[in-house]
């Protein structure tokens, strides 16, 4: 995988996992894999961030659509024997190489 979406998992974070997109169930080796202490995937990830004053306006007068891509990725798994749920974790574009010379 060259161009890779990184989803860095929480530090207690131990296989096995079950890894969701927007709740929908992922499948290592198909949908991602495990790279190092992160969750690698192929395909593109979006993380909406905060909303500036000009979309909360659109929103409050209804102006034009402002719906955005936000993909929320969750991970289960185990520490000590109980289950943990990790929700809406951060996501890692790829990188878009180096900066063109001024």
């Amino acid at each position: 995988m060259s161009d890779r979406w990184l989803v860095p998992l929480p530090p207690a974070a131990k296989p096995p996992y079950r890894v969701f997109v927007n709740g929908v169930p992922q499948t290592e080796g198909e949908d991602y894999r495990l790279e190092g202490h992160a969750l690698a995937f192929a395909r593109p990830l979006v993380k909406e961030g905060r909303l500036g004053v000009g979309r909360w306006t659109l929103m409050f007068f209804n102006i034009m659509g402002t719906y955005r891509r936000n993909d929320s990725v969750d991970v289960e798994y185990t520490v000590g024997g109980r289950p943990r749920v990790a929700v809406g974790l951060d996501i890692v574009a790829p990188d878009t190489g180096p900066e063109p010379p001024a």
